[in-house]
């Protein structure tokens, strides 16, 4: 990208391609896992235990990966874009050194924390990748040496000083949640599964908010059902305008892909938000549940679905049924309605709205 380029970019040029290096960033540090890893898990066995371990290891990656890809939407060169990589997954939490003692003696020992704080991955990209387009024509003999100090370790500082703080937003959305389990079964019902439907196109973990605020029972299998509603809504509309890869990308759980398109057009959580609240309805008739860890997932790897039906009772055809109905019919059909209602019908949106640009 010229100087002359990067001096006509405006503050929603910028932001955009933050966000769309952050959704393909989600989508190659995350897929493996989803698709493969309950696959793994549920298989005995040294060996795939150790896949088990591959690809949910590169999960702790995906900050690193989100940084390189927004730099590479810029246009950076390649030492430029793992500078923005370095920042952001120091930045992210994902990876914290901590002290422990190793026969006696007290080491530092550097711990995994999950895919960290996907809101403070963007914020230190933005600052890394701003840095960097002032700074990287006008380093001259020295950018071997600048380069990654200014443009990795000075973002990368600032983003470890903001982590605590941006973290609080995940904290306060997860005492939100917390406060809706004091409800009524249905209403609290469709409250989380609207909450999570909303909260898996954005940078937020769902993953996350579930096991920190210990989502289990009704609350846990309300939430799968959210994101399964999402998931079914954005499949349903990604078919008409997307390559197939695109939509079976998002079955696998790339949902949030789709976080530029939200920012761009809001009104596409209309139908999802709709699509929840129906499926949240139906997910507490049929009693459906979930554990803590399986909250945030949905439809991905079957986490939710296998969950609930482990935790149904009566017998096995009579649980298939009521999980298939909760977590695969309801949602499509519902999402194929809402999203034909809000879309032909009432024209809040067009088919382009769906429409993933690389």
């Amino acid at each position: 990208m010229t100087q002359a380029e990067t001096a006509k970019m405006s503050g929603k040029d910028f932001l955009f391609k933050v966000l769309n290096g952050t959704a393909i960033g989600i989508i190659v540090g995350l897929i493996p896992n989803a698709v493969l890893g309950e696959i793994f898990k549920a298989l005995n066995g040294p060996i795939w235990d150790t896949l088990y371990q591959v690809v949910f290891s590169l999960q702790f990656a995906t900050p690193a990966i989100i940084g390189v890809l927004v730099g590479l939407q810029f246009g950076f060169n390649a030492m430029q874009a793992t500078t923005i990589g370095t920042a952001t997954f120091v930045a992210s939490g994902a990876v914290k050194l901590t002290m422990a003692t190793v026969n006696g003696i007290e080491k530092p020992t550097w711990v995994g924390g999950g895919i960290g704080d996907l809101i403070n991955v963007m914020i230190t990209a933005a600052i890394a990748s701003y840095v960097v387009l002032k700074i990287k024509d006008h380093l001259g003999s020295l950018n071997a040496i600048l380069l990654p100090i200014l443009g990795g370790a000075l973002p990368a500082a600032i983003g470890v000083f903001l982590l605590p703080y941006v973290s609080k937003i995940t904290a306060l959305i997860g005492s939100m949640i917390n406060g809706f389990t004091t409800l009524q079964p249905v209403v609290m019902s469709v409250l989380i599964s609207i909450t999570f439907s909303i909260l898996i196109i954005s940078p937020i973990s769902t993953v996350a908010i579930g096991l920190a605020i210990g989502l289990e029972g009704i609350s846990s299998g309300s939430a799968a059902i959210g994101v399964a509603a999402c998931t079914a809504v954005l499949v349903v509309a990604s078919m008409k305008v997307n390559e197939s890869g695109t939509t079976l990308a998002i079955l696998l759980g790339a949902m949030k892909m789709m976080m530029p398109n939200m920012v761009k057009k809001p009104v596409i959580l209309v139908p999802i938000i709709c699509t929840a609240a129906v499926s949240g309805v139906v997910s507490a008739l049929l009693n459906i549940q979930g554990i803590p860890s399986s909250a945030g997932f949905g439809l991905v790897g079957l986490v939710g679905p296998i969950h609930a039906f482990q935790l149904l009772g009566g017998s096995t055809v009579g649980k298939l049924i009521s999980v298939t109905i909760a977590f695969i019919v309801v949602p499509f059909v519902v999402g194929f309605l809402m999203n034909y209602l809000f879309g032909k019908v009432l024209k809040l949106y067009g088919e382009d709205a769906f429409k993933y640009n690389v």
